[in-house]
């Protein structure tokens, strides 16, 4: 699955807004040559590159707040804090990464790759301390929301240059295409085999046996060898970093910036989002998948938490993951063809499928509801983040069409949207945590409270599905952009990838 139709958290990541480095003399896509041409070593290596992203963002995209909330057993109040403060960090870097790097100079190394190999190891020690559980209890809020900020951050100063370093390894469009199909399909490894490995690893902290006893019902001692099993899931995921790193570092080489001069003045971001912002077909579409892609953040955040205390499928939690993954990887290339057969807005429609099983799951918590609905879940949320990557182009070509502005437009049009969605996650988790806080979330429970089961398939199923319906509604009644001609489309399409990694 392309790596930028993603969302946050739980397929590939959709890549943060590229270094705003000046764009590169297009090429005519029949001047390819054998000059520009990459090995098959030098695409796979850059490829590697991108999966401990992914790993550490599947993982923890699942199992990150039953870990908050049952093993460090941190108040569901501090664990929305540490939540909402996460996500906008990652947003707030997004602008502060590019501004950096773009003020960078060039090194032996190159410009992006000493930005990208030198973030790994941080973001490993980061990633690690953030499963760790601390001696202390009292402070174990503070060290959570610390180390989640840091993540988040720091990945997106490791995808800010990542990404960007596609168009610094070739001139040639067509190698381009080729490196960023190398870099989704080892992503999309890197996506199942973080829900996997780590799922296997700590499976047996939430099963149905920490809780034989009935008499248990309120806050339990975490047992050791569930901390450790976590650590040891921790340091796995976080290993991918230096193993992974290593092939980026000895199988890639950043080019010289070989970039044209400009054919107009640069704008800033903060500029050019104020002129974009304006724009009603862009405004239609991030409005309408703010509320889209926060559905599907708060669906696969609570899917681990409702199978274990609001029905009797702990067992099942792994699995189900995995249908999630697999049916949503599998069912992109459908989606693909559907969006070219019958129109964008048409295949919208397709998002909007998952909202009947996932109120059905909500009132009949049984394993082969579940799995179907993981199932349908997956090829709906396949869609919900295939389509905003499909629809951007044709509103930046709309947008091009209408005004004249200088190089670096596309950019602000993908990172202001990564941001506000980045962003409209950071609220959707923050406020759901914080409604299990006022039902009466016990941290470490056994069994919970009536009101938080109560809570909980209210979060998996009126919520998504009122968030959806909203979002397609907005979609559907918003301006459309208009399509412009053969060449012209042709034309602005090859500039895009040339200057944008997102192509």
């Amino acid at each position: 699955m392309r790596s930028q139709r993603s969302s946050p958290e739980m397929l590939p990541q959709e890549p943060t807004q590229a270094a705003p480095v000046a764009e590169p003399h297009t090429q005519e896509p029949g001047s390819d040559n054998r000059a520009c041409g990459l090995s098959v070593c030098t695409k796979v290596c850059y490829g590697i590159g991108g999966v401990p992203s992914q790993v550490a963002s599947s993982a923890s995209a699942f199992y990150l707040q039953i870990f908050l909330l049952d093993v460090a057993q941190v108040p569901a109040a501090q664990v929305s804090l540490a939540l909402f403060g996460g996500k906008v960090s990652g947003a707030v870097a997004d602008p502060v990464a590019g501004f950096f790097i773009n003020k960078s100079r060039r090194t032996r190394a190159g410009r992006l790759m000493p930005w990208a190999l030198g973030c790994m190891p941080l973001i490993a020690l980061a990633y690690f301390f953030l499963w760790f559980l601390p001696p202390f209890t009292s402070l174990r809020g503070l060290w959570y929301t610390t180390f989640y900020c840091l993540f988040q951050a720091l990945a997106t100063f490791f995808q800010v240059p990542y990404t960007a370093l596609t168009m610094m390894l070739t001139p040639s469009p067509r190698e381009r295409d080729s490196v960023t199909a190398y870099r989704m399909t080892m992503e999309m490894a890197g996506t199942l085999m973080g829900a996997t490995v780590h799922g296997l690893i700590v499976s047996s902290a939430h099963g149905s046996r920490r809780c034989e006893d009935p008499g248990l019902s309120g806050s339990t001692a975490v047992s050791p060898d569930v901390a450790r099993l976590y650590c040891i899931a921790a340091a796995v995921v976080a290993l991918t970093y230096p193993v992974c790193g290593s092939f980026l570092c000895l199988g890639v080489k950043e080019r010289s910036d070989t970039s044209a001069p400009a054919s107009g003045p640069g704008l800033s971001f903060f500029t050019g989002l104020a002129i974009t912002s304006r724009h009603p077909p862009y405004l239609n579409l991030v409005v309408s998948f703010l509320f889209i892609s926060a559905a599907v953040q708060v669906e696969q955040s609570y899917l681990v938490l409702f199978c274990t205390h609001a029905s009797r499928l702990q067992d099942h939690v792994q699995n189900l993951v995995l249908t999630i993954l697999i049916s949503a990887v599998l069912s992109t290339p459908l989606w693909e063809w559907a969006l070219q057969r019958f129109g964008k807005r048409t295949s919208a429609f397709g998002i909007c499928v998952m909202v009947p099983f996932s109120v059905l799951l909500a009132a009949v918590p049984s394993a082969p509801v579940a799995y179907v609905v993981a199932f349908v879940s997956g090829v709906s949320i396949a869609v919900s983040l295939l389509l905003p990557w499909s629809m951007l182009p044709d509103v930046v070509d709309d947008f091009q069409l209408q005004h004249q502005h200088g190089p670096g437009v596309e950019t602000i049009f993908y990172s202001s949207y990564v941001f506000f969605t980045k962003l409209s996650g950071a609220g959707a988790l923050g406020i759901s945590t914080l409604s299990l806080e006022f039902a009466g979330y016990e941290a470490g429970a056994c069994q919970q409270a009536e009101e938080v089961v109560v809570t909980l398939k209210v979060l998996i199923g009126a919520v998504p599905t009122c968030m959806i319906l909203i979002g397609l509604c907005i979609l559907m009644v918003g301006p459309t952009p208009k399509i412009p001609s053969q060449d012209t489309s042709s034309q602005q399409s090859l500039r895009r990838r040339t200057s944008y990694s997102l192509a």
